[in-house]
């Protein structure tokens, strides 16, 4: 670790053991902000008679520490600590007792227990990834591609269309596209930063655009009653972030444009043959595969986990007491449905490379532990980044974005889509959740536009283009960590590079929102949107050509 590295986290350090110092001399006494929904009263469930500091703006300084400290010192798990410790100190009201008890609690128990379904469904697919390695299928699927996948941009191309294809569900999305692809992308030398980027790319984007997803349930469940699925497939022309994010990988991908930090990590994939550029390369025990392994032996398991992922998410939904199948959907739980399916799967998979004679029994159960021991990096990140969340939203962060949006909406007018949007985006990356974004944003956009209004349609869509925005930037995002598992990439690099990509349709989406507040027509909004994403990248391909050239 550099010196600098270590003044950051030293300094850190010493003012959260400062804080708990004075907490344990004061006794709590330091409190001075009173919590919204009660008179400082026992009873109250936000912040259990505390009087916390909850709704105001001190909400968001555990996730702006925790994410300012990731991106200075590289330490992922010691910089989301400290931002849990100091959530703890201000719901606890300085108290020393209580911030300990909301760390351990209410922020990391609470994590393990919100989260364990996809934890058990990510060792599943661990497991599954070293099945299909052992089994040979990896290696057979890396062979076929050298012969029908001749270039970069094809194997970058392919993942982006495996990544629209599997639009179910983000995390099953960035597990399976890293899985299947990262062979490919491998053998022709695309950094795991851009893999990773690609992955991301094609999760939430896609899944937020999807009717049939994990996503459009849970947007529908925010919603007026009845009125969900109509409204979230309206919102979707307006979608301008996700629909322009797909756009932009698409022409990054043929018009070969690479800059920011992601140009130094392709630079070395092409001319050093180094997929990972810096920090550490989460690299697993080299599993020895069966030389008698097809291509059938890698897509027969994937077909498998999809079938029984899709089979678990609308079980779970109801599917079989209404066969309604979009209700299966708009009812589902994919921490519970997915971790379903992954079994189902698994055990499928077993028996068939077990009759193809490919593994032994013993060899298969080898395989347990080396995909746990896989999935451990992405089990602990996102541990502590849902540890960090329940902390922000301990503190009230809602009520805050609420009492701003609520007061300022009749003043702001025509330009009220543009500033939701801005405001979902900060919501989400400081949170890391999009799913909390809409959920509190959803009902006050409904309720302060006029009902089946135009402008109300464009307005829910900047609340789910801007909660998608902000959790594909934030360090502390559930699909930000998945897609840097799927991909095997150190996260905060995968962070990095992919910021400087998602600010640029940030800004295009957020003129197109400015835009759309006053034309309100989106066979005018959307082409331009489009044409203002290949002209950007255009711009920014002459600009690094004429740097390289000076």
């Amino acid at each position: 670790m550099s010196n600098t590295k270590k003044i950051v986290l030293g300094a850190a350090a010493a003012l959260i053991i400062a804080l708990l110092v004075v907490a344990g001399v004061t006794g709590g006494a330091l409190n001075t902000i009173d919590c919204p929904d009660c008179e400082v009263d026992a009873s109250c469930e936000t912040c259990g008679g505390e009087g916390a500091v909850v709704g105001s703006l001190w909400a968001f300084l555990p996730p702006i520490i925790a994410i300012g400290l990731a991106l200075i010192t590289k330490e992922v798990y010691s910089s989301l600590f400290i931002g849990i410790t100091v959530g703890g100190i201000l719901h606890s009201g300085f108290s020393f007792s209580g911030a300990v008890d909301t760390v351990v609690s209410s922020g990391l128990i609470s994590a393990v227990a919100d989260s364990a379904g996809i934890f058990i469904f990510l060792v599943e697919l661990g497991v599954i990834v070293a099945l299909i390695n052992k089994a040979g299928g990896s290696a057979a699927f890396g062979r076929w591609a050298q012969t029908h996948i001749k270039t970069r941009a094809g194997a970058m191309f392919a993942t982006f269309i495996l990544g629209v294809l599997i639009f179910v569900d983000d995390y099953f999305n960035c597990l399976t596209v890293g899985s299947v692809m990262r062979p490919v992308t491998d053998s022709k030398k695309v950094s795991r930063a851009k893999l990773s980027y690609l992955i991301d790319a094609t999760a939430a984007p896609i899944c937020m655009i999807a009717p049939i997803s994990s996503w459009a349930a849970a947007v529908s469940s925010y919603a007026p009653e009845g009125e969900g699925i109509a409204l979230f497939i309206k919102a979707i022309p307006y979608n301008f972030y996700s629909i322009l994010t797909l756009v932009f990988v698409v022409c990054m991908i043929f018009m070969n444009v690479d800059y920011g930090p992601m140009k130094l990590h392709e630079f070395n994939a092409v001319n050093n043959g180094d997929l990972y550029t810096s920090g550490d390369k989460n690299e697993v025990a080299e599993i020895e595969p069966c030389e008698k392994g097809k291509v059938i032996d890698l897509i027969f398991p994937i077909v498998a986990l999809i079938v029984s992922c899709v089979f678990g998410l609308i079980y779970v939904g109801g599917f079989f007491e209404h066969f309604d199948f979009v209700k299966g959907f708009s009812d589902t739980d994919a921490t519970v449905g997915l971790p379903w399916g992954g079994l189902i799967s698994l055990v499928v998979i077993v028996v068939y490379l077990l009759c193809r004679r490919l593994v032994s029994f013993k060899e298969s159960m080898d395989c347990v532990p080396q995909g746990f021991i896989a999935m451990v990096p992405a089990i602990l990140i996102l541990t502590f980044a849902t540890g960090l969340k329940n902390i922000t939203s301990l503190l009230g962060a809602k009520y805050f974005i609420a009492d701003i949006m609520s007061g300022q909406a009749a003043a702001l007018g025509s330009l009220l889509p543009a500033i939701i949007f801005l405001v979902a985006c900060v919501l989400s990356f400081a949170t890391g959740t999009s799913w909390g974004t809409f959920g509190i944003l959803i009902p006050i956009v409904v309720a302060i536009f006029p009902e089946g209004s135009e402008i109300m349609i464009i307005g829910m869509s900047a609340c789910l283009a801007g909660a998608v925005c902000g959790d594909h930037c934030s360090p502390i995002s559930d699909t930000t960590i998945m897609s840097s598992a799927g991909g095997q990439c150190n996260h905060l690099n995968h962070v990095s590079t992919q910021m400087p990509y998602a600010i640029t349709v940030a800004a295009i989406s957020f003129v197109m929102f400015l835009i759309s507040g006053f034309v309100q027509n989106v066979f005018i909004c959307l082409p331009l949107g489009i044409v203002l994403t290949v002209g950007t990248l255009a711009v920014i391909k002459l600009i690094s050509k004429d740097k390289k050239n000076a």
